[in-house]
């Protein structure tokens, strides 16, 4: 017989202790059969005299509960069993509630509450959290593409108003004990020590009728919702004071929808169906409240968006116990300092991330100066980090002490790993290889190239074994990603031991094997490529960058090439060109731009303006069009066309990375450009869009183009092989 999730004791005065401990689980998660043991619990709690009130706690030492078990969802086959799933978790949210009205329930809360962890809370009388950092409550459902089911959409909005609501069910995000106290999502804020006690006299003093303090739910000293940012203070403050009545919801309403709308572009269902079951709630009564999110919920779960966000999340975890090396055997090597050479934007990013996970770091650049500049960044993003009050100024004085900087090779020899962000040149790379293995003997050497072969720069290496690529997306201290790549002479423990360091540092690791570009910048460089052919054939640069926006980018690749450097995407460009032929061959009459000293944002100059240009607003620079054929006058090809092209030049060259044995898996694949690149997650990665187009349908659109443009539009092998099987990738 299995171990019950549920256990409680009675203390003196009457206050039962139910502890939530789900058997063989690090932490809780709402199962199947959730409903039926809190009902069996509840029950005995109810029918016992002695037991006066309630304290509801995780019997796990850092986590309240997380949310649903989001496996539960991939085993969904209908939207009537998804609708019955939410009507479940209703009604035990509603047994819970039901009982609290005669016996108070107190929450107590310490570590995350999310999802269905939080609804649980909502449904008891009184919540107390802990002030440790790991605390967090939250409604993230909408980041897998479904809305809270078990009464989350209608009981936030009543505890701490609507607008707040909205801002934490609408973008999914958490907040922090503090912030839940002044939002009133939360009654008290106290340490971890004192938690249950603490619950325990709010419990007894409720049940012998002590009043409990509330906060107004009309109050918005814990700040305006994003929805409601941008309109004035004194506009919020008339119509929110009245969101009880049809004038405020009205107005609340529709600024939430269109706030949604521009943000989702119309992509992701999710937000806009939890604004309606809350709208249904407040206007209509509970009872439709309720029948509305079970209706949404179900309709959600069974859609594409839905499944392509669960299928990501599930790679992600596959992710995080995934070692990088098939041997079980092998270990990770203990990494207590890590070296970090040059002190640029890359550089200074990740020492950063390094002393946010606490590893000491020595950091080196050539002079003072680029020095200076370095250890001020990194000072700067952890003066954000206080000012977000993401941590204490002592925290970031701890972490800013962790980052020593130095115009040598001191202090290096200690190092465990030496990670290089020197000039893209391989001679430059290999130099800086050969001091390295003078100067830190024993360390792994990580070049975060984004395009040289790792397996030419560890042609300088003494100990080849212990080379390998550590290739992180700018900005470091935001992009997710790191891609490590493994040559042919890197050992597995080599390996290992980067991919932990990765996970440590907060990354999501994929490992891909040796070659030029490696897996993401490969993939990268057909799409910006075939963006430029549209350019030079005459589309405008709006145009190309609207329609891949369009598409679920988050910007269009123009923009982007702004952003990295016209110029660096040249040379990348040469060395693709250099590896794969004419397939990869950037479009004649392209590096005009770049010699005439347009180099994108760096030099205020590119094919957006940088000077005079409204904040936030995005202008192209018409006068680029002067080096292009055709001029200033643009040609109309159409946004299908422009998204097509650009799109299967990526899908194209992902399925030339699987085949060749550069990607590991195609699941390494779709992750890579969803958290690399910003492939758009609700389409699942270039492997699941593949597979949703049907592999014969690519090739088939793919040879079209070929006839029309070449060998660059070429299907790859394994699409055409995949294409008379019928196989797909997932």
């Amino acid at each position: 017989m299995a171990a019950p999730t549920f256990r409680f004791d009675v203390q003196e005065g009457g206050v039962a202790t139910v502890y939530m401990d789900v058997p063989g689980e690090p932490v809780n998660t709402l199962r199947p059969d959730f409903e039926e043991e809190l009902s069996g619990v509840l029950s005995r709690l109810d029918g016992d005299p002695q037991v006066k009130a309630i304290v509801f706690a995780s019997g796990k030492a850092d986590s309240f509960i997380v949310g649903a078990d989001v496996s539960m969802f991939a085993r969904i086959r209908t939207q009537a069993e998804a609708t019955a799933l939410s009507r479940g978790g209703q009604q035990a949210m509603e047994r819970l509630e039901d009982l609290a009205r005669r016996k108070p329930v107190v929450a107590a809360i310490h570590g995350p509450a999310l999802g269905g962890g939080l609804e649980v809370a909502l449904a008891c009388t009184s919540r107390i959290a802990t002030d440790d950092r790991r605390t967090q409550l939250g409604q993230p459902e909408v980041q897998l593409g479904v809305i809270p089911g078990a009464g989350g959409t209608q009981r936030l909005p009543r505890l701490i108003g609507i607008a707040q609501a909205l801002d934490l069910i609408l973008t999914g995000r958490s907040v922090r004990s503090a912030k839940a106290r002044k939002l009133g999502l939360v009654d008290e804020v106290v340490p971890k020590a004192i938690l249950l006690e603490v619950a325990r006299k709010r419990a007894a003093g409720l049940a012998g009728g002590k009043p409990m303090p509330r906060r107004s739910p009309l109050d918005l000293s814990g700040g305006l919702p994003k929805f409601l940012r941008g309109v004035t203070r004194p506009q919020v403050l008339q119509e929110v004071a009245l969101e009880d009545n049809p004038i405020g919801r009205r107005f609340l309403f529709h600024q939430a929808r269109k706030s949604v709308r521009k943000k989702t572009r119309g992509h992701y269902p999710a937000p806009e169906k939890a604004l309606e079951a809350v709208r249904i709630g407040i206007e209509e009564g509970a009872e439709a409240g309720y029948r509305a999110e079970a209706e949404r919920f179900g309709e959600l779960v069974v859609g594409d968006v839905a499944r392509h966000l669960v299928e990501i999340f599930f790679a992600t975890q596959e992710l995080k116990k995934d070692t990088g090396v098939d041997d079980p055997s092998v270990k990770p090597a203990k990494v207590e300092k890590v070296g970090m050479l040059g002190a640029g934007l890359m550089g200074a990013g990740i020492a950063f991330v390094a002393a946010e996970a606490g590893i000491p770091v020595r950091l080196k650049d050539r002079d003072d100066a680029s020095l200076g500049r370095g250890l001020r960044q990194i000072a700067g993003l952890l003066d954000e980090r206080v000012k977000r009050r993401r941590i204490t100024f002592r925290e970031r004085e701890e972490r800013l002490a962790l980052v020593s900087g130095t115009t040598d090779y001191s202090g290096f020899k200690s190092c465990d790993v030496v990670i290089e962000a020197v000039f893209e040149d391989l001679g430059v790379k290999q130099t800086t290889l050969k001091e390295v293995e003078r100067e830190a003997p024993a360390a792994i050497f990580a070049s975060n190239t984004s395009s040289i072969p790792i397996g030419r720069i560890a042609e300088a290496a003494p100990r080849p074994e212990k080379v390998i690529g550590m290739h992180f997306f700018s900005p470091v201290d935001k992009m997710p990603l790191l891609e490590v790549i493994r040559a042919k002479t890197t050992d597995a423990q080599t390996v290992a031991t980067v991919v932990a360091l990765g996970k440590r540092i907060g990354k999501t690791v994929i490992v891909v094997n040796d070659g030029p570009g490696f897996y993401t910048s490969r993939i990268l460089g057909p799409y910006l490529n075939e963006a430029s052919h549209l350019l030079l054939e005459g589309a405008a640069v709006d145009e190309i960058d609207s329609a891949l926006v369009d598409f679920g980018f988050p910007v269009g690749p123009l923009q982007l090439l702004d952003e990295v450097g016209i110029d660096v995407g040249s040379k990348v460009a040469h060395i693709m060109r250099d590896a794969f032929g004419d397939r990869m061959k950037p479009p004649e009459g392209f590096e005009g731009i770049a010699a005439s000293g347009r180099l994108g944002r760096k030099s205020k100059k590119g094919f957006y303006k940088y000077e005079g240009a409204e904040k936030g607003k995005k202008e192209v620079d018409e006068t680029v069009y002067a080096l292009l054929p055709g001029g200033v006058r643009r040609g109309a090809i159409p946004r299908e066309e422009i998204v097509e092209r650009c799109v299967l030049q990526m899908v194209n060259e992902a399925a030339h990375c699987l085949g060749e044995g550069i990607l590991r898996s195609a699941r390494d694949g779709d992750v890579g450009a969803i958290f690399g690149l910003g492939w758009p997650p609700f389409r699942g990665g270039p492997f699941r869009y593949a597979d949703s187009l049907g592999t014969s349908h690519l090739v088939e659109r793919l040879a079209a183009y070929q006839a029309r443009f070449g060998v660059r539009f070429q299907p790859a092998p394994l699409l055409s092989e995949m294409a008379r099987t019928g196989a797909k990738f997932h």
